[in-house]
């Protein structure tokens, strides 16, 4: 059984085909343009796969541009044809819609029709639907609804078509908005929810978590995870008897506009809304004067659109986007829920996965650095070595100097975790260099560091955040001294040795400025991290001595006594999960703080609390820090073996007063 499919570059389409190589045999054919046949190449390599093959055509030429001896070689061999090339944006023009998702579907029916498929599968979407008001079930089509746009006309129209004029069987599958994958939270581009997500980050940033803020009811919205489309597609393109029906991908429960965008303020933690009116109430009201639907009539008027694109687009919001923030019709989705039963195929709830989504769009999707010209008057063309850039702090810092136009210098044990760091990084038109190296290896280092002096045109920024942490109390401590030497091997002695090997290199320059991601601990002692407290505090103290006898050399230091922060490192301490956390991305904007403004020190209001507590105070801070050090179970007790839940509630009490330490 052989596959054809369209859009295998794009967010839905680059899905499909892995479920395809996961689940099913025989090969699949992706139509790619020649000048993509690069990326194509690269995601061949990704899969891992010998049974994908590129079919070079165009979307907007006849029979898609397809070679007409390739099709002559392959009719009749070709089951299932799979057309997603489209486009999927509400701001696209009306030509381009045309184009591609009027014009596309017809050429791909035209070469579906020329290969003899099984099947062609069409991704239409439930934007077919227009403005109808109250259920529209997957039988219906042409009810006379209204199409607001040209994104709803043209997949309208090329629903048409391929139920007028397929030649050979078909099945049409309407999915809702379709975020990223549940489990990653892998997404590709800034559309629906996503473009205020940079307004929730803002709000986060300016207003305590615990601010009520008021709102009113803004209808129904409609969400499924990428995973969930593409799992479904497979199934139901795989079951027998189903020609000629369409398929509703969505949450069977529409999900008021409100709540989705509470899932994901509370994801970011941002403060969430309140209803301020019943919503019965409201929806006894004609949709017209709905706060929803004066919404949807504001951002489609010229004038008013254009006004209020002054105003939204400051925070990456455009303004026809807020006219189809809700669904006037409710998608009846029983035929596919029938289809699918017994498959393990269902939508997970948005709140499970909101956090999921929120992290991955901070991490490599935010542009907020890219924007900002202070920093990338900073960072342009500047090399900044970064160790532990593999995850966590160190790659989300990778992605957002080469946002700022300067080039990231990998370092970090693992080659294979590096080099898929750099590569995310070209495919959003960045720059990075890669440079394995085991930091807690001395020799290694000093190796490294004739390496990048002999090939990088300038060291321009180090960045000391690879780091090892260790929770453990000093009483089960007296047979593991190994703990120590370790933790000071890579925290102290690894970082040091590799300031020390491009410090010559940055005094010729004349500049040269390191950062290194220290800890909260240093400032507040908590109990359990005296191998992880004593590391950072030996690197703390020797850059403040170094950097006193660096002065006039240009090269400056700046020590960032950085929060809890929610990395694979904490990851093994299982309480963490509920405890209140920075995210890897927050953390990397304070080391990009640290690179553009150079303070000597960047701390927490809690950090200098408790540096303040030790100073003026110390035997009652001990006291009080001992009786989180009984709080705070070791390890085994820690992953549930005898702990009560009353002792989890006066943890997770603490965690939450004092927010950021590490317990």
């Amino acid at each position: 059984m052989s596959y054809f499919v369209t859009g295998a570059t794009g967010f839905i389409g680059r899905f499909l085909v892995e479920e395809l190589l996961d689940h099913r045999d025989g090969e699949v054919f992706v139509l790619v343009r020649a000048g993509s046949l690069a990326r194509m190449e690269a995601l061949i390599r990704r899969w891992g796969s010998t049974r994908v093959t590129p079919v070079v055509g165009d979307l907007s030429a006849d029979g898609l541009g397809v070679d007409p001896s390739w099709v002559a070689e392959h009719r009749g061999e070709i089951e299932h044809f799979f057309h997603l090339a489209a486009i999927y944006d509400m701001t696209a023009d009306d030509a381009t819609n045309e184009t591609m998702n009027v014009g596309g579907t017809r050429q791909a029916l035209a070469l579906a029709g020329a290969l003899e498929v099984g099947c062609f599968h069409q991704v239409s979407s439930v934007a077919a639907a227009g403005e109808f008001q109250g259920a529209f079930d997957e039988t219906m089509f042409d009810e006379g609804q209204h199409l607001p746009s040209p994104y709803h006309r043209t997949k309208y129209e090329s629903e048409r078509i391929v139920r007028e004029e397929a030649s050979v069987p078909w099945r049409i599958y309407r999915p809702s908005i379709v975020v990223g994958d549940s489990q990653t939270g892998a997404m590709d581009k800034i559309d629906g929810p996503y473009y205020f997500f940079s307004l929730m980050k803002t709000m986060r940033d300016a207003l305590p978590a615990w601010l009520p803020l008021g709102s009113v009811d803004m209808g129904d919205t409609n969400v499924v995870p990428v995973d969930y489309v593409v799992k479904a597609m497979d199934h139901l393109a795989h079951l027998p008897g189903h020609d000629g029906e369409a398929f509703h991908l969505v949450n069977p429960e529409p999900q008021p506009v409100v709540d989705m965008i509470n899932a994901f303020c509370a994801a970011a933690g941002a403060p969430t809304f309140a209803l301020g009116l019943d919503r019965g109430l409201v929806r006894r009201l004609p949709r017209a004067i709905q706060p929803a639907g004066l919404l949807s009539a504001v951002g489609r008027l010229g004038p008013l659109q254009s006004a209020l694109d002054l105003i939204t687009s400051r925070f990456g919001v455009p303004a026809e986007v807020l006219a189809h923030t809700s669904f006037s019709a409710v998608f009846d989705s029983r035929r596919t829920e029938r289809a699918l039963a017994g498959s393990g195929i269902a939508v997970p709830d948005l709140e499970s996965y909101a956090r999921t989504l929120y992290c991955y769009w901070e991490e490599h999707l935010d542009e907020t650095t890219a924007r900002d010209p202070r920093i990338r008057a900073a960072l342009q063309g500047k090399y900044v070595v970064i160790t532990g850039a593999s995850s966590g702090i160190g790659q989300v810092t990778a992605h957002k100097v080469a946002q700022a136009g300067g080039i990231p210098v990998l370092v970090a044990r693992g080659k294979d975790k590096l080099e898929d760091v750099r590569a995310m990084i070209e495919v959003r038109g960045g720059q990075a260099l890669v440079y394995p190296c085991d930091l807690s290896d001395l020799d290694a280092i000093d190796a490294l560091c004739v390496q990048l002096c002999a090939e990088l045109p300038s060291v321009d920024f180090v960045i000391n955040n690879a780091g090892r942490s260790i929770r453990r109390s000093l009483r089960l401590s007296h047979d593991r001294f190994h703990d120590f030497e370790r933790t000071m091997a890579l925290n102290y002695f690894g970082a040091i040795r590799l300031v020390m090997g491009l410090l010559q290199t940055m005094q010729e320059q004349k500049r040269g400025h390191v950062v290194n991601v220290s800890s909260i601990g240093v400032q507040t002692n908590p109990p359990r991290f005296s191998a992880y407290v004593a590391s950072k505090s030996a690197l703390d103290s020797w850059s403040n001595v170094v950097a006193s006898e660096l002065v006039g050399d240009g090269v400056t230091f700046t020590g960032i006594h950085m929060p809890l922060v929610r990395t694979p490192m904490i990851a093994p301490t299982k309480i963490y999960d509920k405890f209140p956390t920075i995210s890897p991305a927050q953390a990397a904007d304070l080391v990009i703080e640290a690179m553009v403004e150079r303070p000597h020190e960047i701390n927490t209001l809690l950090g200098n609390a408790g540096a303040i507590a030790h100073t003026v105070a110390p035997k009652l801070t001990f006291r009080l820090l001992n009786m989180a050090y009984h709080v705070f179970p070791d390890s085994a007790a820690a992953k549930g073996e005898g702990s009560s839940g009353t002792r989890e509630t006066e943890q997770i009490m603490l965690a939450k007063i004092f927010k950021g330490i590490h317990w």
